[in-house]
């Protein structure tokens, strides 16, 4: 399943924006899906070790169960890096193909 995303493009012809579509190829987008990958993990950890500085500033009790609560809340808030860097990639490419 490819991954695809429009941006506006002006054009001096008209004065509404024309919508071009950008399209990940299949190693483009299984390239970012294990970037993306990888950040996670590193942000997941990031977030455990976030987890565990914030139970022992407020002397929580040390439960692996609350730590996992702690990290996956931090989580969900810094993660979605996968759509995120597709996007990003479908924005550079499509800054090459316009700029």
């Amino acid at each position: 399943m490819t991954f695809s995303k429009s941006f506006p493009r002006t054009d001096k012809k008209t004065t509404y924006p024309i919508w071009e579509e950008i399209v990940l190829n299949n190693k483009e987008e299984k390239d970012v899906e294990d970037l993306a990958r990888k950040e996670t993990i590193l942000q997941m950890k990031r977030c455990i070790d976030q987890a565990k500085q914030i139970m022992n500033e407020t002397n929580l009790k040390h439960y692996q169960s609350d730590l996992i609560h702690i990290a996956i809340s931090l989580f969900e808030k810094q993660a979605s890096h996968s759509v995120y860097w597709k996007e990003q990639a479908c924005k550079d490419k499509f800054d090459e193909k316009f700029n």
